[in-house]
């Protein structure tokens, strides 16, 4: 947390608009030379519900939503309709402005409607203003909406306000406004931009507040990027052509934008009854010939178990996505976690062989989403991309050149009818798909159609034509074949490491997580080094096969290792034990499961506790320590 960056939090209710706002403003930021951050928190509701959205914006590069904010917008719930004091939820009209009040740091700005909210609801809230010393703007944006035009546009008001008491030039926001609006509804939302900005200018002294926007600058073209955004354009870009799903929070944000944009190169799209269908017809598509993937989150990826079974006994490639969420079953839809690590590693029958990445920025989920598909289609197996709620719905500015990696439509290690004249085949003209011996545990494959290309694709063991075959010495050389592959990607890996590493290399103490918390516990290092504390962290992205050579060394480097990840049971840190079944003693874990990604000062607070002092937990926070154990 720094003095320079300005953290706004805009809240109402689900379908007030807040998502699509706080994105545009979020842009308009970036393009006036800021790092940008932004923050998504939403009820599983259509309509109604507090939600907000957060933006830390700074001259430098942001990596995580930081501790608290100090600037917030509060629109109210225009779909709350039960005000009174015993409702089963609380009352809801008020909860955009009195449930983000603890978060608001020391001289922070609240702007709130007053044409939907009433502060004087909130017990304490004159005494707790003056103690913070907030500077409170009751400002009637509703109304002020209504006389130029429609009431939803008390959103753009809301900015005109945040403009005027920030010191931010509204050409940023007339820019996008701009080009995004046709011009029947930019003019009205133009003229109240105008009118809030200068009426605060008019009514009230906008410097009496310290919350500025930094100035900043980029030295080349910036993006507004969200994990699932990464995810998308990262499976467009290494070819993929069709995508089979079915709606499931988070998931349907990638399934959406790769719904939207598939047509666009000649692709398809297909929303079926259920995630088995999904799974069935990308499989499908794949052994037809097409660069294919599907995906869920945890409930639908249960239903895919059967499909994936397929894909690996056939040896078909395909690539799945993995959007993790609460669980067990429903759990909170719309709150992050990671406890689907063990569920994705470990669904399926038998030896099953995947690959599994877990992406932990947005740039590693275009990369890794990229790399998915590469390994799938070269080995012919199933690659998994794992990630959640958190990475998903984050949007971050970046260098758009990090995405401007060349197209790759090759369908891998596929034969052409010419290579398949003089590729093995049976009595019968069956080509041998399976053959027992060959490099890297890889048989080339064919395409239905092609010319000396026919053979038989089962979920039973089989001989090298695909016939069923429950014959000791082939299934001993057909599972043998299979693991050969996971030896030769994981050699392959090795060449190209997911794994990030960050802070002196020379540390006393070590930070690991995998997935959504890495520029989490990054900013943690940063701020324990600053407090004289010697750490760094190693963040994994490998999850099958795993990188044990880099892990053990990263390990061996430290006194001791903090593990931090989302899950209740400690998943992360059992798999790098089961992996390397040493240095139990020097593994500890830092664990939270409340529905909320870890913030630095958590992670600082639990690492002093727990590791420097030696007390165990933080009291203040919602986390769990879990000391070091045996191996």
């Amino acid at each position: 947390m720094t003095d320079n960056e300005f953290i706004w939090r805009i809240a109402g209710g689900s379908g007030d608009g807040i998502a699509s706002t706080s994105q545009n403003f979020a842009k308009a930021l970036m393009r006036s030379g800021l790092d940008v951050f932004t923050h998504r928190h939403y009820p599983s509701r259509i309509r109604g519900g507090h939600t907000y959205t957060e933006i830390r914006a700074a001259a430098e590069p942001v990596k995580s939503r930081g501790d608290g904010y100090n600037f917030l917008l509060a629109l109210g719930d225009s779909f709350a309709r039960n005000p009174q004091e015993d409702a089963y939820y609380g009352n809801e009209e008020i909860k955009p402005l009195s449930e983000n009040l603890d978060e608001l740091r020391e001289g922070g700005v609240i702007v709130y409607d007053s044409g939907l909210l009433d502060a004087s609801e909130i017990d304490d809230f004159d005494a707790r203003a003056e103690e913070n010393n907030w500077h409170v703007y009751d400002i009637d944006l509703r109304n002020m909406a209504r006389d130029v035009g429609r009431e939803v546009m008390r959103n753009t008001a809301g900015v005109g306000v945040t403009c005027a008491l920030a010191g931010i030039d509204l050409h940023w926001i007339e820019d996008l406004m701009s080009e995004a609006m046709p011009e029947k509804i930019l003019d009205p939302n133009l003229e109240i931009l105008h009118q809030a900005h200068d009426m605060m200018h008019e009514e009230y002294d906008v410097n009496a507040n310290d919350v500025t926007v930094p100035e900043g600058s980029h030295d080349e073209e910036q993006v507004l990027m969200s994990g699932s955004d990464a995810i998308a354009y990262g499976s467009l870009d290494e070819g993929c052509r069709f995508i089979a799903g079915y709606p499931m929070t988070p998931w349907t944000e990638v399934f959406t934008i790769m719904s939207q944009n598939l047509p666009k190169v000649g692709g398809i799209s297909e929303q079926v009854e259920d995630e088995i269908a999904a799974a069935a017809l990308a499989v499908g598509a794949s052994h037809a010939g097409a660069k294919a993937m599907s995906g869920s989150s945890g409930g639908g990826f249960a239903l895919m178990s059967e499909p994936l079974g397929l894909a690996e006994m056939t040896e078909t490639p395909v690539v799945l996505i993995e959007a993790m969420r609460a669980g067990p079953s429903t759990g909170m839809p719309t709150k992050p976690e990671q406890a689907d690590l063990e569920h994705v590693l470990y669904t399926s029958q038998g030896d099953s062989h995947r690959i599994v990445f877990a992406p932990g920025t947005v740039e590693e989920a275009y990369t890794q989403t990229r790399k998915a598909f590469q390994i799938a289609y070269e080995y012919q197996i199933p690659s998994i991309v794992l990630y959640d709620q958190k990475l998903g719905g984050e949007m971050v500015s970046l260098p758009a050149s990090h995405f401007e990696e060349a197209p790759n439509p090759s369908l891998g290690s596929t034969l052409t009818e010419a290579e398949l004249e003089e590729a093995p085949h049976d009595e019968s003209g069956k080509f041998s798909r399976f053959q027992h011996d060959v490099e890297d545990g890889v048989s080339p494959r064919s395409i239905p159609g092609q010319k000396g290309g026919r053979y038989l694709a089962t979920g039973n063991e089989h001989q090298p034509e695909g016939h069923i075959s429950e014959s000791p010495e082939n299934r001993v050389n057909q599972v043998n074949r299979r693991l050969d592959k996971m030896d030769a990607i994981h050699e392959e890996l090795k060449g190209e490491s997911h794994q990030t590493y960050y802070g002196p290399e020379e540390a006393t103490y070590g930070l690991m997580t995998f997935g959504s918390q890495q520029g989490t516990v990054e900013e943690a290092v940063d701020r324990l080094n600053d407090a004289g504390v010697s750490v760094k962290s190693f963040g994994v992205s490998d999850m099958h096969p795993f990188p044990t050579e880099e892990v053990s060394r990263f390990i061996e480097s430290v006194d001791e290792a903090l593990v931090v990840e989302m899950t209740a049971s400690g998943q992360f840190r059992g798999l790098i034990q089961k992996n390397l079944g040493r240095y139990g003693e020097k593994l500890s874990s830092l664990l939270k499961y409340n529905g909320n990604p870890f913030e630095p000062n958590e992670i600082v607070d639990g690492f002093e506790a727990a590791i420097i002092e030696g007390d165990g937990d933080a009291p203040e926070h919602q986390t769990t320590f879990v000391p070091a154990a045996g191996d």
